[in-house]
């Protein structure tokens, strides 16, 4: 939707949980077909199987309440859950002879915003798969509310992501929501006060794609497609075959792309906008002249700086301060603009005069202006410019040229539904050790916000091991 179709808008309905077993049974029928042909996952595979089937069992004899916390790099993350979920813990425990539920299931929270991209259909559907709404960027007592209540008495496990949405990176966790972490201690606490013994557990989830084989020709296919639409002419177009597909090769092809890019928007918030970003020196710009560490580095640096200065746009705009990391800042920004788009304030648009209408029309049109930049920036929040070097994969090499495919696809007004699909691949899931809530009770009583830190942190490192 161009910003110039923007209108301002009711507020955003929280879509509370409305399980049917026959739509989780037609998804489930539908999922595999799904992954193969829409997606091109040829096959999802899981490690510690055994303990998610303990988990179930005992979550079915009334002994646990857990929460199944997953990684969140790519946006098929749920369709791959859902098939581990579905296919391969009952395969698992049947051949294990393992006794679990008939109705293997969970209950799932989703951004309330999600239906304003993917559909209305989308919101329904979550709703009727079980999940709950919830708002990313501030308090929303009508989501929580729900949350609480179904980690503490529903029919099933929970599941949710702490990093709170994708980052686009395979190999890398994004700094932690401690929302995760909180509605844990409140479970417990719910459970104490109906006076119950469950044991309260946050289960960590590691999710990583394989490409089978490593799709080098769509990666310079792609990358050339890149260099065009950002104004690079080739810099291969004389080389052979085999030569443009090297690795080294690309990767300075890369570089050199990210530079261009650093430098345009550089320019571009300096000369419109007015802020105060260095200009690039010749040598500086120069990839010849850096040695990889040195460019990495350089090139870190100046991202982070015009990241800052692009939520600072926004954040001038709606007035907010600039405080926490770059996905907190994202997400005070997102709820700012939601804010100014659907109107909590009006309790009946149909009854604005034409002169009120047209002035909200305009409130919203430039809220989504603004938000704009922090669109921008989400995408780049996890972007390290040692993430290729420090191992070189065709994985991440296919991370950063898709994220970098993210920011020229939406500063051009494209479609993000449409990103590019470089090769099949092999999803491995990972079940982590769950991490005991009930046994930090006592210190989250003394010292809630300390517990609760602490919990985020032990998840995090969780996360991060089971990264292959």
């Amino acid at each position: 939707m161009s910003h110039s179709t923007i209108h301002v808008q009711p507020p955003l309905k929280y879509i509370p949980p409305n399980f049917k077993p026959l739509v989780r049974l037609g998804t489930k029928l539908m999922l595999p077909w799904w992954l193969k042909y829409q997606v091109s996952v040829a096959d999802v595979q899981a490690d510690n199987l055994e303990t998610l089937a303990q988990l179930y069992q005992n979550f079915h004899q009334g002994k646990n309440r857990f929460l199944m916390a997953f990684r969140h790099p790519n946006a098929n993350d749920p369709y791959c859950l859902g098939y581990m979920i579905w296919y391969l813990l009952p395969k698992f425990a049947k051949q294990q002879g393992i006794t679990l539920p008939s109705l293997l299931h969970y209950h799932f929270l989703f951004d309330r915003g999600i239906p304003l991209w993917a559909g209305d259909f989308v919101g329904k559907w979550y709703s009727y798969l079980g999940g709950s709404s919830i708002h990313r960027g501030k308090i929303d007592r009508q989501g929580l509310k729900s949350a609480r209540e179904l980690f503490a008495n529903g029919n099933l496990p929970m599941m949710a992501a702490p990093e709170g949405g994708t980052n686009g990176h395979n190999e890398r966790v994004s700094p932690l929501e401690p929302g995760i972490a909180q509605m844990g201690f409140w479970c417990v606490e719910d459970i104490h006060q109906a006076t119950r013994s469950e044991e309260v557990l946050i289960v960590p989830i590691g999710i990583q794609y394989k490409y089978l084989g490593e799709p080098w020709e769509n990666i310079e296919r792609l990358l050339s497609k890149l260099e065009k639409d950002s104004g690079l002419f080739s810099s291969s177009e004389n080389l052979f075959h085999q030569q443009k597909l090297a690795p080294s090769a690309l990767y300075q092809r890369l570089l050199r792309l990210g530079v261009h890019l650093l430098e345009k928007m550089e320019e571009f918030y300096r000369k419109f906008y007015h802020r105060d970003l260095p200009k690039s020196t010749q040598e500086s710009s120069s990839q010849q002249s850096l040695i990889d560490d040195q460019m990495n580095e350089m090139i870190a640096t100046r991202l982070n700086a015009l990241l800052d200065v692009a939520l600072e746009v926004a954040e001038e705009y709606f007035q907010i301060q600039a405080n926490g990391n770059f996905i907190d800042r994202c997400r005070r920004l997102e709820q700012a603009g939601w804010d100014f788009i659907y109107r909590e304030d009006i309790e009946n648009l149909a009854t604005l005069s034409p002169l009120d209408r047209g002035l909200a029309n305009r409130l919203a049109q430039e809220a989504s202006l603004r938000m704009w930049h922090m669109r921008l920036v989400e995408s780049f929040v996890a972007v390290s410019g040692k993430y290729i070097t420090e191992k070189p994969t065709v994985e991440r090499f296919s991370d950063t040229t898709l994220l970098i495919w993210d920011m020229i696809n939406r500063i051009k007004g494209g479609n993000p539904l449409k990103r590019p699909i470089l090769g099949k691949q092999i999803v491995y899931m990972t079940v982590g050790q769950p991490i005991s809530v009930s046994q930090r009770w006592e210190s989250y009583k003394t010292k809630r916000r300390t517990a609760i830190s602490e919990l985020t942190q032990d998840l995090q490192e969780a996360l991060e091991e089971t990264i292959q």
